[in-house]
């Protein structure tokens, strides 16, 4: 139980330095906390609203790893590295394709919505 309790503590610690040092991180748990509501709202189902917000929670999750990476390849050296440089633009790459893939369930369940599909 005890080891439950400090990972808890560890979570929260790192969500809250994730919160206060990456404008991403804030926009990304802002657009969270949107889209409960709006999921049962655009959701044709329970599971569809649930499937929303998962897609808008998979973003935040790509997003803290993609900070940690960052945040170590930085302690590693400030000096410009080609090879940090690209581990960067693939933990950059890796949050756009979060992105796209949330971007796409919110369209299907709004065409769904609407009764397109």
């Amino acid at each position: 139980m005890l080891r439950l309790w400090k990972a808890t503590i560890n979570s929260r610690n790192g969500l809250a330095f994730a919160f206060r040092s990456e404008q991403a991180v804030r926009e990304e748990i802002f657009a969270l906390l949107v889209s409960l509501p709006l999921a049962w709202f655009i959701g044709a189902t329970a599971m569809r609203a649930v499937e929303l917000v998962c897609a808008v929670a998979f973003v935040l999750v790509v997003e803290l790893l993609n900070t940690a990476i960052e945040k170590l390849a930085d302690r590693l050296t400030m000096d410009h590295d080609k090879q940090i440089g690209r581990v960067k633009d693939m933990g950059s790459a890796a949050v756009g394709v979060a992105l796209l893939m949330a971007g796409a369930f919110w369209i299907f369940a709004i065409v769904e919505r609407l009764g397109f599909v």
